[in-house]
């Protein structure tokens, strides 16, 4: 069924949490927002799975612990198979070895559960729009656990890499999320996404972990 003139479409997301007293106010939390529609909740990783292949799907807000499969499996699988599904992770859990799991499994976003409603909603809504969003505390993790392991011999950047999208680079590897980074050039959120998107071109960035370790690499962080 198509969409009604001048309408925009909902994201559509599942929600994943093996357990109901989370999953379930969660989805209906979540469905009161007017671009986000919850078509699944899932108690597994296999629902997920499950819940993809039915689709369509543009979200699924995943929980790392959970039984028969878990978070990160089915994100790899996710990955795998439905490459057109975006993974933002939502769990308890903020150590070094679950963030980087996740994070090479595929995920693009990162919350812990201290996250308010309206912070997973904006995660979500990046995370479709193929933008990744780390909850600080992991944003902050992740770059120390990146800058113990970066490599000495620094790599150059493309050279045509223009100033301002070093100055946007640089600031990402501060650990720095878009808006903070729009108030500290002067300029909005959109042209900050503009440089991050032609950057990640022509960098060959997959998200916003791997600018981290660009960052890191090329002298600049």
């Amino acid at each position: 069924m198509s969409e009604p003139a001048g309408s925009t479409r909902r994201l559509r997301v599942v929600v994943a949490d093996d357990q109901a007293a989370v999953r379930e106010p969660l989805a209906a939390v979540l469905g009161l927002a007017e671009d986000i529609e919850v078509v699944a909740a899932a108690a597994d990783g296999t629902e997920v799975l499950a819940a993809a292949a039915a689709g369509p799907v543009d979200v699924v807000l995943m929980d790392l612990r959970m039984p028969v499969m878990d978070g990160i499996d089915a994100t790899r699988r996710l990955t795998e198979e439905h490459p057109e599904v975006a993974v933002v992770v939502l769990t308890t859990f903020a150590d070094d070895d679950s963030i980087l799991a996740a994070l090479s499994a595929g995920a693009r976003g990162y919350l812990t559960k201290n996250a308010g409603r309206q912070d997973i909603a904006r995660a979500i809504r990046a995370a479709a729009a193929g933008q990744s969003v780390l909850d600080r505390e992991v944003q902050d993790r992740l770059l120390a656990t990146i800058r113990t392991k970066a490599p000495a011999p620094q790599q150059p950047l493309p050279a045509d890499v223009t100033p301002r999208e070093r100055e946007v680079l640089t600031l990402i590897g501060q650990g720095l999320p878009n808006r903070a980074i729009a108030e500290k050039l002067f300029i909005s959120e959109a042209t900050v996404k503009t440089h991050i998107n032609n950057l990640f071109a022509k960098a060959d960035l997959r998200d916003r972990a791997d600018a981290v370790r660009r960052a890191i690499a090329a002298g600049l962080a």
